[in-house]
């Protein structure tokens, strides 16, 4: 309001009578005015007390995006109005702070009880995927873009766009290898949206392979030593890229379907690829397929198969939302690219860069 008003800070502080100091503590919210003061500002910015200032509000009801007992704190963001729960699960749950405490739960919508208020959560832009590296662009966004956030749901690229077209994100990271036409992620967006206008930007080339155990005590070279009858795998679930993967280099080393539900742990399946590193660094599987980050985060042996895209989808009505364009402007950022290739495996040279539009 002020800066609708053509005053800066010291202009308005001296009309008001108050210092520069205690107005920057009212406009950051550190500091609630007294009735006078409060008067004073809507007379000089010629509108009303409550347009400046008005109670906050106590609870809202949002759709619980995912499962959780209850009571559970949750993060907050709204998609084309409607406000969603995700709850503060796991490790990052541990240390993220939350907006509210899901409360209730009746036909999908939870009440929760806000801890605050509601201004970074409506500046929220909820982004699904499995790279575990999405995380330390979140942490970059809320570094380098005060106001702005990233709500980061996690599932894999195909439950991903399947959560997009529900309405239940701004926008996906995915990696899907279509081994059929030798294209990435596109044919996977079209047939999910045939009607859609979306956007793919590049975020990210990475490196994908076979995850063993440090020093590689099996000796495992490649895919067809997943027939031996020794080697346990610790696969993913039908909905990850890594899954594609996996049964696209099988069918390139002519292993039939048959053969493959004899390979040990073919049906043992997993949601991430954090969790898949750790089930072998934990000795309770060999091998693993997944990104070289991965490995490295668990202190694995990485065998190299193929280099895949890993692009975000966006529907064009969320391009201009203020969290997505600071996510684009972060990955384009000599910072975050250095971060990301010391992670292991990534190649962020065209990060940020549009690649594909969908009509």
């Amino acid at each position: 309001m002020r800066e609708r008003a053509g005053l800066r800070p010291a202009q308005l502080a001296q009309q008001v009578g108050i210092t520069r100091q205690a107005l920057h503590s009212i406009e950051t919210g550190a500091y609630v005015p007294n009735t006078l003061i409060a008067l004073h500002l809507a007379r000089v910015l010629r509108c009303a007390v409550e347009d400046l200032f008005r109670l906050p509000e106590s609870g809202v009801q949002a759709k619980l995006v995912g499962p959780a007992p209850l009571p559970a704190r949750v993060r907050l963001a709204q998609v084309r109005g409607e406000w969603l729960a995700f709850p503060a699960a796991g490790q990052g749950g541990l240390t993220e702070a939350a907006d509210g405490v899901a409360t209730h739960l009746s036909a999908g919508q939870a009440k929760v009880e806000l801890f605050g208020d509601l201004e970074l959560a409506r500046r929220s832009a909820v982004l699904v995927g499995c790279d575990p590296s999405l995380a330390l662009l979140s942490t970059h966004v809320a570094r380098q873009h005060q106001g702005t956030r990233l709500v980061l749901h996690e599932l894999s690229s195909k439950a991903a766009l399947r959560a997009l077209a529900r309405g239940e994100a701004h926008a996906a990271g995915i990696h899907l290898f279509d081994a059929a036409s030798g294209v990435s992620n596109l044919p996977f967006v079209q047939r999910e949206f045939p009607a859609g206008d979306l956007h793919l930007f590049t975020l990210w080339s990475w490196e994908q392979g076979l995850q063993v155990a440090a020093g590689n005590p099996k000796g495992i070279a490649g895919v067809t030593d997943l027939l031996r009858p020794e080697i346990r795998l610790q696969n993913r679930e039908q909905d990850a890229g890594s899954r594609l993967l996996l049964d696209a280099w099988l069918d390139a080393a002519g292993i039939s379907q048959r053969a493959r539900r004899g390979v040990t742990g073919y049906q043992d399946e997993i949601t991430t690829p954090l969790g898949a590193a750790r089930r072998i660094a934990d000795g309770e599987a060999d091998v693993a397929v997944g990104p070289r980050s991965a490995a490295v985060a668990l202190g694995l042996d990485f065998i190299p198969l193929q280099v895949e895209r890993f692009d975000l989808v966006v529907p064009a009505e969320w391009v201009d939302h203020a969290g997505i364009q600071a996510m684009l402007s972060v990955v384009q950022q000599t910072a975050f690219r250095t971060e990301l290739r010391a992670l292991g495996g990534y190649d962020p040279t065209h990060a940020g860069e549009l690649w594909k539009t969908t009509a």
